[in-house]
């Protein structure tokens, strides 16, 4: 299938209106999606057609999307960032520091951390005490290693008593990661930090990743060239 004919198709499955999902739970909007189009389902991470990745997200969705994990600069932060912010561990038999906390440009969280943007720098933490922070090419290297040539696709989500149903009625071409747009975006409060961090019963540091988030309505608004194809 090539782009045009993907347009083509898009075009009829936005014409049909609200259409049963041909599976349950969360997988089930990408999954209708890609026995409408046609293309068989796998596990292989890669272009789904004509070099482009297809991805698709309820619009109503208030569950975020991880954009991706990575840890912050300069190398060994986060165990500092645990040492200073970190709280006693709430697991059983679990001693030691864990830190499972969001973090976003509104205002400081519980533990007074907060995201600013500094020239071309992301800070999760900026003062006299430690500074973690991304340069805006390791953000740029990071998502465009998981987005590159994608076609978003959005629907609008009803539920009819048990079955959910999609229509898919807006898509997107995207391509290349945009600082200004990122920035606006936590700016704005709509992108966050996830830093999840603690301890395992021998002591050793365990760090979950620390994960960028965001409603996956605002995902399209990352990206350096946003071409509506629906």
């Amino acid at each position: 299938m090539d782009f045009d004919e993907f347009k083509r198709k898009m075009t009829q499955i936005k014409q049909r209106g609200y259409v049963d999902s041909h599976r349950s739970g969360p997988t089930g909007i990408g999954k209708t999606l890609e026995d409408l189009l046609g293309i068989k389902e796998n596990n292989i991470a890669g272009p789904n057609f004509s070099n482009y990745e297809l991805k698709s997200g309820r619009k109503n969705a208030t569950s975020m999307l991880t954009l991706f994990t990575k840890s912050p600069e300069p190398k060994g932060v986060n165990s500092v960032l645990l040492e200073m912010y970190g709280y006693e561990s709430r697991k059983k038999g679990i001693s030691g520091k864990e830190l499972h906390v969001t973090v976003d440009s509104i205002k400081p969280n519980s533990v007074g951390l907060q995201l600013t943007i500094e020239g071309n720098r992301l800070y999760i933490a900026n003062n006299p005490r430690v500074k973690a922070y991304y340069e805006e090419n390791t953000l740029k290297k990071v998502f465009e290693a998981k987005y590159h040539k994608l076609i978003y696709v959005l629907a609008d989500n009803q539920w009819k008593g048990r079955i959910e149903q999609f229509w898919f009625n807006e898509a997107y071409l995207l391509d290349g990661f945009s600082f200004e747009r990122f920035s606006e975006l936590v700016n704005e409060g709509l992108l966050k930090v996830d830093i999840r961090m603690g301890h395992y019963p021998n002591g050793r540091i365990h760090d979950h990743g620390t994960g960028f988030r965001i409603l996956p309505k605002y995902l399209p608004r990352c990206f350096e060239t946003i071409q509506r194809v629906l």
